[in-house]
């Protein structure tokens, strides 16, 4: 049986899910719920797949919360992809693709030239995984203000208290810009797909 994890299932779900687990792990060990040596005494193979499966279970957990808190950070910036792409490509104006649903756009790029579409699937995924990410970070930091009062390592608590209340915030922007990358890439790359083009405009011509 061969087992295979894709790009999307990668950055979506398993790095952001290893990072949450990372912060359990520290969690778990800081409050003496686990005996970390014992663990790391255990069999490697058994190891490594628990640490596999468990990264990828947390990461669909993460996908949810990465989402709210990216609704809860306010935007400081409003971007449109539509209109940055007719304004660098003005002749494209018109055209049936431009007014087509993003993701529309992408799962026809994959079915006519999968080998294009990579890179604007990259940045999407690059941007859910970012996303992703900021939940933990926003535990982190949590986690940092309860070791600044308790803990005995107050200097390296305080640079955790800074790093990870930039980090959160920081991440999910970026995610958003990545978003929009991957939407005017998706667009860029369309514009060059007759195929897209024609097959958008046959559905949408009236009858």
């Amino acid at each position: 049986m061969t087992f295979a994890i894709g790009l999307f299932d990668l950055f979506t779900y398993a790095i952001p899910g290893a990072l949450h687990l990372a912060f359990l792990t520290y969690v778990a060990g800081r409050l003496h719920w686990l005996d970390l040596a014992a663990v790391s005494r255990g069999p490697g193979v058994v190891l490594v797949i628990g640490i596999a499966v468990a990264s990828y279970l947390l990461g669909y957990l993460a996908y949810p919360m990465g989402a709210r808190l990216s609704r809860w950070v306010p935007r400081r910036r409003k971007r449109n992809a539509r209109e940055e792409f007719l304004r660098r490509n003005p002749a494209a104006r018109g055209r049936a693709f431009v007014e087509a649903d993003s993701f529309l756009l992408l799962s026809a790029l994959q079915l006519h030239d999968a080998d294009a579409a990579v890179e604007a699937t990259r940045l999407r995924t690059a941007g859910l995984m970012l996303r992703n990410s900021s939940p933990v970070m926003a535990f982190a930091f949590v986690a940092s203000v309860v070791e600044l009062i308790v803990g005995s390592h107050p200097v390296f608590a305080a640079c955790g208290v800074v790093l990870f209340a930039a980090a959160c915030p920081a991440l999910i922007a970026q995610a958003r810009l990545l978003s929009h990358w991957a939407s005017v890439k998706t667009l860029e790359l369309s514009f060059w797909v007759p195929d897209v083009e024609e097959t958008l405009a046959a559905v949408q011509k009236p009858e």
